[in-house]
């Protein structure tokens, strides 16, 4: 079997993708619009090491392994990298060959991929892997997220609105899920470059304070508010959320928050904002999740590895069950799986845009990291693997919710 044939054996490569090979082998159509290029025996090597997703990161992050064309679109035209279809024959040929160029050939894990140290969702273990995704550069995601800065899903008005305008609507949309006024107190918990934060200040005259783990999002937000005029409205902190001291907020906003909070921590994790909320406050959580119950919360392979340290992500069900089970009567619920999709499509072309910046910025491993987390992310939501929901619910006043007979927004 030829290495081009035992890499498109190894990935699951359908028949429009085209495979060659250091020793010049080649499968798939020569016309492919997508190519997978197996650049050195290494490439194999870190598949053979580590099968799946994992070793072919590794590969692509290293660069012995190149994708030409589109990342988003090779992706499309790979399985999950599984050799269940393969016939037994082949496939104990192709693990015999994988084999021998593991032995052959030696291979060191890429310094971008990281495993975290301690308890798992200590609060400094929690520091530590936030830190390793968003205290990297805030001019490289300045290229990515843009003028918003903001690095979670956007809400589409239109399929032609802009990401601006898209993450305009989602702020605004949380703003007034909430019942936001002039004169309330919100606290933004992962609050990340202060968005939400600056557009309740600015649109709605809320005094708002967002707390997030990451010193460059916390030094950057506080600098922007500044120059927005907004310092006696606005305010970020570096700051766990679980110490905040103040309390008797009218509204809390949770915006990407939870995904890092780890499952065995989230009933604490609402306890803890329940108990910051005046009666009749609100509470909006906007997070990943599974689309089900039925997965296993941890996050494996690539994106623990090299994206979202111990990052873990529960079914819908699971979210409204525990606010309910915490006190907050649940108001309203909404699946943006699509919209993050696209917020993605955008961020993957910002990306593109700034390609050579984003190199020379953070280094060409990183780049690739961020090149195919993004294109991989989006796939996931557009083919249901992962979904984004919003869930409202209020701290009753006795047995009052303040809530409108319909939503107002």
């Amino acid at each position: 079997m030829r290495l081009a044939e035992v890499f498109q054996r190894a990935v699951g490569g359908d028949a429009s993708v085209r495979f060659s090979a250091y020793d010049g082998s080649q499968a798939g159509p020569a016309d492919a619009s997508v190519g997978i290029e197996v650049r050195t025996p290494e490439a194999l090597s870190y598949l053979a090491s580590a099968p799946g997703e994992l070793g072919l990161a590794r590969a692509y992050v290293t660069g012995h392994l190149e994708i030409i064309g589109d990342v988003y679109g090779a992706l499309t035209h790979l399985s999950e990298m599984s050799l269940r279809d393969v016939p037994w024959g082949e496939r104990l040929e192709l693990l015999a060959t994988l084999g021998r160029t593991r032995l052959g050939t030696k291979v060191e894990v890429p310094p971008q991929e990281r495993r975290l140290r301690g308890l798992r969702h200590s609060k400094a273990r929690d520091r530590e892997a936030i830190a390793h995704h968003y205290d990297v550069s805030n001019t490289f995601y300045e290229w990515i997220l843009g003028p918003s800065m903001a690095y979670t899903c956007a809400v589409y008005p239109t399929h032609e609105s802009s990401l601006e305008e898209a993450q305009f609507t989602k702020h605004d949309l949380v703003a007034r899920k909430l019942g936001l006024k002039p004169g309330m107190r919100l606290l933004d918990v992962g609050c990340g470059w202060g968005g939400m934060v600056m557009h309740a200040a600015r649109e709605y005259g809320v005094r708002a304070l967002g707390v997030t783990l990451s010193r460059n999002q916390a030094e950057w937000a506080q600098k922007a508010i500044v120059e927005a005029g907004l310092s006696d409205l606005a305010e970020v902190r570096y700051l766990d959320y679980r110490d905040v001291r103040e309390s008797g907020f009218d509204a809390i906003s949770s915006i990407g928050l939870t995904e890092h909070i780890g499952k065995a921590k989230l009933p604490a994790y609402f306890s803890s904002l329940f108990a910051k909320l005046k009666p009749g406050g609100r509470m909006l959580n906007h997070c990943i999740t599974r689309p089900d119950n039925k997965q296993p919360a941890r996050t494996g392979g690539f994106i623990n590895r090299y994206v979202f340290p111990d990052g873990e992500l529960v079914g819908p069900g699971h979210i409204v069950s525990l606010m309910h089970d915490t006190g907050f009567e649940v108001r309203h619920e909404e699946n943006l799986r699509e919209h993050y999709a696209m917020t993605l499509a955008a961020w993957c072309a910002n990306l593109d845009k700034h390609w050579d910046d984003a190199v020379s910025e953070v280094g060409l491993g990183r780049a690739r990291v961020w090149r195919l987390y993004l294109a991989a992310s989006r796939l996931g939501f557009e083919r249901n693997n992962i979904q984004l929901h919003q869930v409202l619910g209020v701290k009753l006043d006795g047995s009052t919710s303040g809530m409108p007979l319909r939503p107002e927004w």
